[in-house]
């Protein structure tokens, strides 16, 4: 039943962003905001909800391992399977923004800080509230930074804006998100514990794997579409929240403890992801040697996950 359970949930979390992304994208154009802000800001947020809400839930109740390995996994997995899939089917991928002049900061800021804050072993409320700070500082970077990337969209623009059909599937969005979060966490604790498996491990796979699904979607949606900004502002966007407003938010409603023996690899692997992605940005390998990279970054993860099952 737990199976169930948690399959149905994690398809509640998947529907529940997908209104909440396609609202505020439709929000964000209407005002006229460029590919890459609306993937970095709007769309990164709806991506990081289960995530939010799946690490506060389990921080809510006691869960700092899957709290923790919620946000390491996702941020794992967004670099290497999404943008790893998104390298690989772009036939020709072109950002208008120089990436890495303009935000590697923000891909390897959020990892310093975290490792910094995990070396006591603990996550507390002020730590929180620096990540919560992080978070503000990166979206008055977007938005002053990125005044000359605005494009205007003429069709959107012309089109009528109903302000009460966007906020009621903005509620079901977060009603679905948040209900799918707590079932999430619930259910995969029972799945743990019958399998004799750590609330780590399930936080750092399915968990993760799962709340990743939405950003997997979105960047796959928007590189078809030739906004390839919107798909790397995606993840970028995404991973800063998960360390800034997951974290910092799941660790006001709890101090979250870090186990680095049981968590030193994934951990460690994840530092590899940032680095690998701030090699690609560098050299611009928006094509398969870029993929390539990463997915045997994500081929080395899973083997040695699935070796300690």
């Amino acid at each position: 039943m737990d199976f169930i359970i948690f399959i149905a949930a994690m398809g509640a979390l998947v529907f529940g962003a997908d209104f909440i992304i396609k609202e505020s994208e439709r929000i964000a154009l209407h005002f006229n905001i460029s590919h890459f802000v609306i993937g970095a800001t709007l769309v990164a947020f709806g991506t990081s909800l289960p995530e939010m809400a799946a690490s506060m839930m389990a921080s809510a109740q006691g869960k700092s391992d899957m709290a923790i390995a919620n946000v390491v996994g996702s941020v794992l997995f967004n670099i290497t399977l999404v943008l790893g899939i998104v390298f690989f089917i772009a036939k020709k991928m072109a950002p208008k923004r120089d990436l890495f002049a303009k935000d590697s900061a923000w891909i390897l800021m959020p990892v310093i800080v975290f490792m910094i804050m995990i070396y006591d072993g603990e996550i507390g409320r002020f730590d929180g509230i620096l990540f919560l700070l992080m978070m503000g500082a990166y979206l008055f970077f977007l938005f002053s930074s990125s005044k000359k990337d605005l494009e205007i969209d003429e069709e959107l623009v012309k089109e009528s804006f109903a302000w009460g059909k966007t906020i009621a599937l903005l509620f079901i969005g977060f009603a679905l998100t948040i209900g799918g979060a707590h079932f999430v966490v619930e259910s995969g604790s029972n799945i743990a514990r019958t399998f004799g498996v750590s609330e780590w491990i399930i936080g750092i796979f399915l968990i993760s794997l799962g709340t990743s699904l939405p950003e997997l979607v979105v960047s796959i949606v928007a590189i078809k579409k030739g906004h390839a900004d919107m798909s790397i502002g995606n993840i970028i966007g995404s991973n800063v929240a998960n360390f800034s407003m997951v974290l910092g938010g799941a660790s006001l409603l709890a101090p979250l403890h870090v186990n680095m023996q049981t968590s030193q690899y994934d951990i460690y692997m994840m530092i590899g992801a940032s680095l690998t992605l701030l090699l690609i940005l560098a050299n611009k390998l928006y094509n398969r040697s870029g993929a390539i990279l990463l997915l045997i970054l994500l081929a080395l993860f899973i083997q040695n996950t699935l070796s300690t099952l």
